[in-house]
């Protein structure tokens, strides 16, 4: 089995094989042309997510810069997803994001990791785990999101936390490590900050 069937496979290998470094570093040169755009450049930004991307739908649009070890070769975007800026991608693995998924900045969803055994960690070698974003998930700033994690459609996840292990759908969920803090309810709908009123006949 060669080191990149083990990586397809989620099974510890060298990730500088090679065969490896020959299949993902065309992708990794055409991320840095991709961060060179203007924010103009609006038609060459979804050229470029088209191409590179595994997936992309209809109305996705990114924030530069995107860092990405893969250039995003492995995401899978659904319609309407917006990432702000920093958002950062280990996709060494398959990053699978739903319809209206919200990414706030310097967001780091992670599918890669080291051995904790210190004489596998030194040769180098690691591990990778699909990572699966639910519909309209918001992610807030600076969320890191480990590998192997599925996020239940609708959820929130809230600014700092790291999830480390699965979270469900319809859930505010916060901390590091992050957890459930409590269901999304009624009153989400009628208050959008503290008791601040959501005006919903102003905004017909």
């Amino acid at each position: 089995m060669t080191q990149y069937e083990r990586m397809i496979k989620g099974l510890i290998y060298d990730p500088n094989d090679k065969e490896i470094m020959q299949e993902q570093f065309p992708f990794t040169e055409k991320l840095w042309e991709f961060n060179q755009l203007k924010p103009s450049d609006f038609e060459k930004k979804q050229a470029y997510m088209k191409e590179v991307f595994a997936q992309c739908g209809e109305n996705c649009y990114i924030e530069l810069p995107l860092r990405a070890n893969w250039g995003g070769h492995h995401l899978h975007l659904g319609n309407n997803v917006y990432a702000n800026i920093n958002l950062t991608l280990v996709d060494d693995a398959h990053i699978y994001v739903g319809d209206g998924v919200m990414f706030g900045p310097n967001v780091t969803i992670a599918t890669a990791n080291h051995p904790i055994d210190p004489e596998l960690r030194a040769k180098g070698l690691q591990y990778v785990k699909d990572v699966h974003i639910e519909e309209n998930v918001w992610i807030c700033a600076g969320v890191i999101v480990c590998p192997g994690v599925r996020i239940g459609k609708n959820s929130v996840i809230a600014a700092g936390s790291v999830v480390t292990e699965d979270i469900p759908e319809n859930v505010l969920a916060a901390g590091s490590p992050c957890r459930v803090k409590r269901k999304i309810s009624e009153r989400d709908r009628e208050y959008f900050y503290q008791n601040e009123k959501v005006d919903w006949e102003e905004m017909k």
